[in-house]
């Protein structure tokens, strides 16, 4: 891979030159390439009629094909909604369960999910729908992005109310580990973004990934646990009942950002 100095090339998992990862393998980013596949024909006509008022074109750093945000991209929430108002980003949005459920509880804030499953994102059009008369909710906007990068560039720190992490993909298999989302730099990252007083809510169904995310959000200065009890605008997604049915625990956390 070459290219010239502060330039992006992109080749499988690996990036060179990005401002945050710099010329590293990037294993963690298989939960971050873009994935397709074919859409019931309920999401695919959603996703047909709605897509281009909720899904953002933004710029990427290697083509259409990229889920990596240009670095160079900054987001203008007052002008992407049209309006100014508490910004909540839910990563790994799937199939929209919390999206379209806190959307429509919280007309008066904005919501910006970040999924790279664009069948998931066609199910959550084909949701907002089915609650608001056959249209996308206004207060909702998609980015189909590897997260954990977009958020370190492409909005402005200490503007956001709350980032969501609701069962990220939890790599149960060890050597795998390091492919889960919630680690030290992404928790440097969301702390970067939350406002004094804004909250950081995750939940997972696994027991390990519940220790690790509390010893690393908990090393953060600027986080503290505020609450391990369920979130009221959480709903019971498939994941979660999965995870019951199974036998595994849930388990909910809430940070607050400090002064």
């Amino acid at each position: 891979m070459t290219g010239e100095e502060g330039a992006i090339s992109l080749r499988g998992h690996y990036a060179l030159g990005h401002p945050v990862i710099g010329p590293r393998p990037l294993a963690r980013t298989r939960s971050f390439t873009r994935r397709g596949g074919r859409m019931p024909h309920t999401h695919q006509r959603a996703w047909d009629r709605l897509a281009d008022q909720v899904v953002l074109q933004v710029p990427l750093a290697a083509g259409d094909t990229s889920t990596v945000v240009d670095p160079g991209y900054r987001l203008d929430p007052e002008q992407v909604f049209g309006r100014r108002a508490p910004l909540v980003v839910e990563v790994g949005s799937g199939a929209g369960d919390a999206l379209v459920a806190g959307a429509a509880a919280r007309p008066d804030h904005n919501f910006l999910a970040l999924e790279v499953w664009r069948p998931g994102t066609g199910h959550a059009l084909a949701k907002m729908a089915a609650v608001n008369d056959g249209q996308a909710l206004p207060n909702v906007r998609v980015v189909e992005a590897d997260a954990a990068l977009a958020l370190r560039t492409m909005l402005e720190p200490g503007t956001v109310e709350e980032v969501w992490t609701f069962f990220p993909d939890p790599w149960p298999k060890a050597r795998h580990h390091k492919r889960r989302l919630v680690d030290p730099d992404f928790s440097d990252a969301v702390a970067d973004l939350l406002r004094p007083g804004g909250r950081w809510r995750l939940a997972t169904d696994w027991d390990d990934y519940a220790k690790v995310m509390r010893d690393v959000v908990g090393a953060e200065p600027r986080l503290r646990l505020e609450s391990t009890a369920r979130f009221p605008l959480r709903p019971v997604t498939r994941f979660e009942r999965r995870g019951t049915e199974a036998g595994r625990r849930i388990t909910d956390l809430a940070y607050v950002r400090l002064d």
